[in-house]
């Protein structure tokens, strides 16, 4: 299937998708968009290594529901299963499903663990969903009550290395020998280390295509890495004059202790600096109002852990600043890659104290991309002086 033309006709999507695609302003494949979509419109099975926010979950879904829609129709029960690691991933693409979806008699449904599972009942029987989208606890739990047929065309992994982790994997295994017959899947996350490759390879079914992005190249070339030296207790007002120097339209503050997300937003807020929590035990409508907040630009930082920002997909992010850094390349590439998006350049700045820069030396070598040494002076961000002489 040729894509001569260089729009989304040449890789077979139908008219209704291409427009629906133009009512959100886009009218170019992006290039996991290009390799991924022909091969599952052809009936290719496909594991494939694209960063969040690069185009990966259309790259599935348009494949995925123009099949479902061309077919005739006969399925009982969800046709296509979505799986994700997260309340908040799980939400973004039920609505973009439900975006595709507008104007049709087709629904998408969400059942995730944290709603109540009579009302998930009700809707499934009220609203005979085309594509469930869910995480592997609550779908293995309506399963095995009977209350959903898995009788699938599709499966996706969304998330995979988080799916195979090993607190999810157990549920994600189990939900799959509750699956009849042989659906087509896919799975795609922005890592996929060789342990979730040897996991989700045999969930999967074969042959399978191993499609890899251009994330090292995005690592490289279009986010700018820097170092700050800090003592533990001095991080905070180190990351206060950072904010005051670089000026950032978004910033996205990553700590690794849960417990020190209240703390560093409180002493953001007493300094007059607009910022916001995300935790990973958070209430779903605070979580939603808090994402809502930043997005609008009516708080100019979120200070979240790991877990917490799982999945998160926030348009126009130009600085992340992390805290802590661990010996992980995969983290720092979940960490990194919230920046920098669609063709954008971004700043992924490390306040750290020996033991971090140290790791971080270690990723640099690891990852292939080069770190710079700043220092904040004057209130500006500067190159130390020793580098300067150099």
């Amino acid at each position: 299937m040729s894509n001569e033309d260089g729009g989304f006709s040449g890789l077979g999507v139908g008219p209704f998708f291409i427009e629906r695609l133009k009512e959100r302003g886009i009218r170019e494949p992006v290039e996991i968009q290009k390799r991924v979509i022909p091969r599952m419109l052809r009936g290719e099975r496909a594991l494939f290594c694209s960063p969040t926010g690069t185009g990966k979950t259309f790259a599935y879904l348009i494949p995925i529901l123009q099949t479902l829609m061309e077919g005739d129709g006969t399925a009982r029960g969800p046709a296509a299963l979505i799986l994700a690691p997260t309340y908040e991933l799980c939400s973004q693409i039920k609505q973009e499903a439900d975006f595709l979806l507008q104007e049709t008699p087709f629904k998408a449904s969400l059942l995730i663990g944290s709603a109540a599972m009579g009302r998930q009942i009700d809707m499934l029987k009220k609203d005979r969903p085309l594509l469930v989208v869910g995480n592997p606890g609550r779908v293995h739990q309506l399963a095995q009550m009977g209350k959903l047929r898995l009788n699938l065309q599709f499966l996706v992994f969304d998330e995979a290395d988080r799916l195979t982790a090993e607190e999810l994997y157990g549920d994600t295994r189990d939900l799959c020998s509750l699956i009849r017959g042989d659906p087509l899947s896919a799975a795609c996350s922005a890592t996929l280390p060789v342990k979730c490759r040897d996991r989700i390879l045999p969930l999967m079914g074969e042959p399978v295509f191993v499609e890899e992005s251009a994330e090292n190249v995005i690592l490289r070339d279009m986010i700018e890495h820097w170092a700050f030296f800090s003592e533990e207790r001095d991080k905070i007002g180190v990351l206060r004059s950072f904010l005051a120097a670089a000026h950032p339209r978004k910033a996205l503050v990553f700590t690794a202790r849960t417990a020190q997300v209240g703390n560093i937003v409180t002493k953001l807020q007493h300094h007059k600096i607009p910022a916001l929590g995300l935790f990973g035990d958070m209430d779903k409508k605070m979580r939603k109002q808090a994402m809502d907040d930043f997005r609008s630009g009516r708080a100019l930082v979120l200070v979240a852990s790991d877990l917490a920002a799982r999945g998160l997909d926030i348009p126009d992010l130009t600085h992340i600043i992390a805290l802590d850094t661990g010996e992980d390349p995969d983290a720092y590439i979940h960490r990194a890659g919230r920046t920098a998006r669609a063709g954008k350049r971004g700043v992924m700045a490390t306040i750290g104290d020996e033991g971090d820069l140290r790791n971080l030396s270690k990723l640099e070598k690891k990852l292939g991309i080069a770190v710079y040494p700043k220092e904040l002076y004057g209130g500006k961000v500067c190159v130390p002086e020793a580098d300067e002489e150099e």
